[in-house]
């Protein structure tokens, strides 16, 4: 675990650390960003005292879906966070990989792919939530609990490391059953936004066996849906 005071993007460096021949499982925690990076490249807010760190993944040639590590990510981040504030039903994960609270944005995960390598970034408002005009958004120290950037990355790495282990070594079904059992209802009503500009709403009919969200919607039946930003209706 290393940590540094302040970095462009922890996402950038672990990738050029990815490059030089880092092995899974390293990890960096900045105190500060200045050029952190959400999904599609929009800029992410790092003002000091939120979690801002990234770990590499190696790929391996048996391994499920890439893209199913989202459930990964957010499934060991819901856990983490879980243990250190007890909010019961409060804290969900919306598809597929954001943490909410009472339905407002805690964190985002972000990841990137260079050749055998994955970065996985974490992003957890918990003293500071950004002021967007798409979505709410809160921090952890709102709901009472407070927790330290070290504190979280120290368990985070621990509940990411058994995650991981579970989606390499047993069928991709379980993550998903443990991913499921922590999302927002089945039956809750969402508006997806397409990479084309176009919009799905419909109800959350769960994942499917690679963790694409399906959308039950009044005229097109069971959509799935592979990338696009999620909204609460």
């Amino acid at each position: 675990m290393r940590t540094v005071l302040e970095t462009g993007s922890t996402n950038a460096d672990c990738l050029t650390m990815a490059g030089a021949g880092a092995p899974e499982g390293s990890w960096l925690r900045a105190d500060r960003q200045t050029g952190g990076r959400g999904r599609q490249g929009r800029a992410w807010q790092s003002p000091p005292g939120n979690l801002y760190a990234s770990t590499i993944v190696r790929l391996r040639s048996w391994d499920p879906s890439p893209p199913s590590l989202a459930l990964v990510a957010a499934g060991a981040l819901h856990e983490a966070v879980g243990s250190l504030a007890l909010l019961g039903e409060r804290l969900r994960i919306k598809w597929p990989n954001d943490l909410l609270i009472d339905g407002a944005k805690l964190s985002g995960i972000l990841m990137e792919r260079s050749g055998d390598a994955v970065v996985i970034g974490f992003g957890v408002n918990l003293v500071h939530a950004p002021v967007l005009t798409d979505r709410a958004t809160i921090a952890l120290s709102a709901t009472g609990f407070d927790v330290a950037p070290q504190q979280l990355v120290e368990l985070l790495a621990e509940t990411f490391a058994r995650w991981l282990g579970r989606w390499r070594d047993r069928d991709l079904a379980e993550t998903r059953s443990d991913w499921l059992a922590r999302a927002h209802p089945v039956g809750t009503a969402l508006s997806t936004h397409l990479p084309d500009g176009s919009r799905i709403t419909g109800l959350f009919k769960g994942i499917d066996a690679a963790g694409a969200l399906m959308l039950a919607t009044p005229d097109q039946g069971i959509v799935t849906i592979h990338a696009g930003d999620v909204f609460l209706v």
